[in-house]
């Protein structure tokens, strides 16, 4: 179950990576993560469930918790996916104890990290943003902008330079 459950999170993780959000607030962001992994598990043909029943049972009545996202899999474990941006003890809990009914357990963590990484078996798949503060104060989320090289230098060689060479003369 072990190599399942880390081909299933490489899998989300890959898919996750082409997901590409701008300016969203925190529920945004959240609803797109669990709709791009609705969409992962109907692209490999599994069924899907938002908002499943949880092994998990609540303080009252016969009521159980729900995660995000349930999807089974014909002659493999069922998954179970969670999606947040805060290290909430309870969803690990949750996450632990539907690994232990048998399921693949997989938190989607988003944000700028750096995220801890749960306990067996539940595996991270990590979704990384960057925030700002709109001009009327909402915290505002994106994916990180692509990665630009550093710029060239001078070819100063900065390991016998001297300070005057480096800024100009003082």
């Amino acid at each position: 179950m072990k190599e399942d459950a880390d081909r299933v999170a490489a899998s989300l993780t890959g898919w996750l990576a082409a997901v590409s959000l701008k300016d969203r607030n925190a529920d945004q962001v959240t609803e797109a993560l669990i709709e791009a992994v609705l969409g992962w598990a109907v692209a490999q043909r599994w069924r899907v469930y938002r908002g499943a029943r949880s092994v998990v049972p609540l303080s009252y009545a016969d009521r159980h918790s729900t995660v995000d996202v349930g999807v089974a899999r014909d002659l493999a474990a069922p998954i179970v996916v969670e999606v947040d941006r805060s290290d909430r003890k309870r969803t690990v809990e949750k996450l632990v104890a539907e690994a232990a009914a048998g399921r693949v357990a997989l938190w989607v963590r988003w944000g700028a990290g750096p995220f801890l990484v749960p306990p067996d078996p539940v595996r991270l798949v990590p979704y990384p943003t960057v925030a700002r503060k709109a001009s009327h104060g909402v915290r505002l989320y994106s994916s990180p902008g692509e990665q630009r090289q550093a710029p060239e230098h001078s070819g100063v060689d900065l390991t016998q330079a001297q300070q005057n060479e480096l800024f100009g003369p003082l």
